[in-house]
């Protein structure tokens, strides 16, 4: 019965393979559309009138055929029209109604499959990021309105879990497959050098948009994970054993564990969603691999951008030359041969006509450079091509102003960050609500000294404290409530996060 079964399974994409096959394709394009727009069945003249034909409209006779062939491939379903027949002669002609059978439907579905999949563009989705983020949300806003875990609105929270597991699967199919994509660039060796430098510059500001994105959220992410943890089992159990209710009958033993399996499933689910932002034991979020994996990139993209543009300048392959030489040097037929070759080669002719100086006056023009003695060449004329500038020598410029402003810039810049370090570095604990307003040095210090704590903080939840890179000072942010708010006035707008307690004091070395 299973072979019998794969054999009707290959009739079903004969249509495909046969002659006009573009025909048939166009037949069944139009019983696919009709099976979307819940239409039950077609008659011949219908598909005459709907399909896209490749060419001109065939007769009705040949649309009729074809229906016949497909009906006979099992990809179609026919049935006598008995609504047309009204008089004798039509009983005794052959009306017939089409619908998709079964087989057909399945067969149009898996051709649909594999043509999005071949035109699918994988992307790095920061969409998903924001979906993700509101999914999280609104399960959290979930289990704090339930006064306990048996009030918990189970139909609700089942569909934020199918939301949450469908976009972020997608999400990370997507990643994976987009970073193995840039790996490769099989698709740009064929492409044109101008084109093929437009596309990565748009995929650098492609990846870096996506790393901004993702470091601005992965917080957020990690935070409401984090709180979700403790009590996800409140919902994770009560979800399973809705799926188990739906379980097709079996055994008792296989229905008694079922719900077991789909908590398992569940859970299973969870850690890999919080193992994508947040750290377990020794191994990173795979949130931060992939910005790795997409900061490493960008480099790449550079330096075969480098490449591309080293070639259009007409830069030639020097190993690739001598090895292309050495061929020639293997294909002549003489020593003659490969004296000549060597003398055009590497320029052991004669070439006196240049007007150089040279260090002996009575060197015959015949000889060559190889048996001349050593000609001193001015760098110049090595960098510029000429030994000397032409027209009278440029006047020296004073240039005591422009240093004396310079130095005026430099100690006045000095002065606002020494300013600006005085006011931050205190060495006392300071709640970042309490800064008040920040001048744009003073402002420009906080957030360097910001950046480089976040950037060592493993818990959004636990205080961090690190020393900047340049050895000057020590920062520590110890976080507060989490409902707590900062804000921090600038010329330039307003900064407001979570509130911290921050301590920033000079080293010793400093000191």
């Amino acid at each position: 019965m299973q072979e019998a079964l794969i054999a009707g399974s290959a009739d079903l994409f004969r249509h495909v393979t046969a002659d006009k096959a573009e025909f048939y394709r166009a037949i069944m394009a139009v019983f696919a559309a009709a099976k979307r727009q819940y239409r039950l069945q077609l008659r011949p003249e219908e598909v005459l009138a709907e399909a896209d034909w490749p060419g001109a409209p065939p007769a009705r006779e040949e649309v009729a055929a074809a229906l016949v062939r497909l009906s006979e491939w099992g990809n179609l379903e026919s049935q006598p029209d008995m609504a047309r027949k009204q008089t004798l002669a039509d009983f005794y002609r052959a009306h017939s109604i089409y619908r998709l059978s079964r087989g057909g439907e399945a067969a149009e579905a898996g051709l649909e499959t594999f043509a999005s999949s071949l035109r699918h563009r994988a992307e790095l989705q920061t969409v998903a990021l924001e979906d993700i983020n509101s999914r999280l949300q609104a399960l959290r806003q979930l289990l704090d309105s339930a006064p306990s875990s048996e009030q918990i609105d189970v139909p609700k929270a089942h569909q934020i879990l199918r939301d949450l597991v469908r976009v972020f699967e997608d999400m990370t199919s997507n990643a994976q497959a987009f970073m193995a994509k840039v790996a490769r660039g099989l698709e740009l060796r064929q492409a044109d050098a101008t084109d093929l430098v437009a596309y990565k510059r748009e995929l650098i500001d492609y990846l870096e948009r996506f790393m901004s994105d993702l470091i601005r959220r992965s917080d957020t992410i990690a935070a409401l994970l984090h709180g979700l943890s403790a009590r996800i089992d409140e919902v994770l159990h009560p979800v399973a054993q809705r799926e188990a209710r739906d379980a097709a009958p079996g055994d008792a033993e296989g229905r008694a564990g079922e719900a077991g399996r789909r908590l398992d499933a569940w859970r299973e689910r969870w850690k890999g969603l919080c193992g994508w932002f947040l750290n377990s034991g020794n191994e990173l979020p795979q949130a931060e691999l992939l910005r790795a994996r997409a900061r490493a990139a960008i480099p790449q993209l550079l330096g075969a951008i480098a490449a591309v543009n080293e070639r259009r300048s007409g830069r030639s392959d020097r190993s690739a030359d001598f090895r292309v030489l050495a061929q020639w040097f293997a294909a002549c037929g003489s020593d003659d041969d490969a004296h000549r070759l060597a003398r055009v080669a590497f320029a052991l002719h004669p070439a006196r006509h240049f007007s150089l100086d040279l260090a002996e006056d009575d060197v015959p023009a015949n000889t060559s450079w190889l048996d001349a003695p050593a000609l001193t060449i001015n760098p110049r004329l090595r960098e510029y091509g000429e030994a000397a500038p032409r027209g009278p020598l440029a006047r020296i410029r004073d240039r005591s102003r422009d240093r004396e402003l310079m130095a005026r810039q430099l100690a006045e810049e000095s002065r606002q960050v020494e300013a600006a370090r005085q006011r931050l570095a205190t060495g006392r604990p300071t709640r970042l609500s309490e800064l008040g307003e920040l001048d744009p040095h003073a402002f420009g210090l906080f957030l360097a000294l910001l950046g480089e704590a976040l950037a060592a903080q493993d818990d959004p939840e636990q205080p961090v404290e690190r020393q900047t890179g340049d050895g000057l000072l020590s920062v520590r942010m110890e976080p507060l409530a989490a409902d707590s708010r900062a804000r921090i006035r600038t010329r330039a707008g307003v900064f407001s996060g979570r509130d911290h307690l921050l301590t920033i004091r000079p080293t010793r070395g400093a000191a």
